[in-house]
């Protein structure tokens, strides 16, 4: 049964297929715990950082690196506009964006990836 549940979770390709999953799972053995609710929140941001582009994100407690593939489908003006308006986020190399501030809490870290996504705009 568990099994299935991760299968379907791997193949949930949009935030909404994630959150009915989430509240099939609740609904079947009440309240998650706090290594499930992690797995889920870890692959809703995989789904929503995937039309960025983004191959992968390290999410250390200092620092942030989030790596593109080339070329991401991203206007690179957007990408200057947010280093410039906030001096933790710089270019690292021509594929990553490193972002240097103090989040103890996965959560946080988490939630900063989607704000940066966010305010690169939508995927072009």
């Amino acid at each position: 049964l568990r099994l299935s549940f991760y299968k379907k979770l791997a193949t949930a390709k949009t935030a909404a297929q994630v959150d009915t999953l989430m509240e099939e799972i609740i609904d079947r053995f009440g309240k998650l715990p706090a290594q499930a609710q992690t797995l889920i929140d870890v692959h809703r941001l995989r789904v929503l950082s995937e039309p960025y582009g983004v191959t992968k994100v390290d999410a250390a407690p200092g620092v942030i690196t989030i790596t593109f593939k080339p070329n991401p489908p991203i206007d690179a003006m957007k990408i200057i506009a947010l280093i410039q308006k906030n001096k933790h986020i710089k270019l690292a190399g021509n594929e990553k964006l490193r972002i240097e501030r103090a989040l103890p809490e996965a959560r946080e870290r988490a939630q900063m990836v989607r704000d940066v996504l966010r305010n690169l705009g939508q995927p072009v």
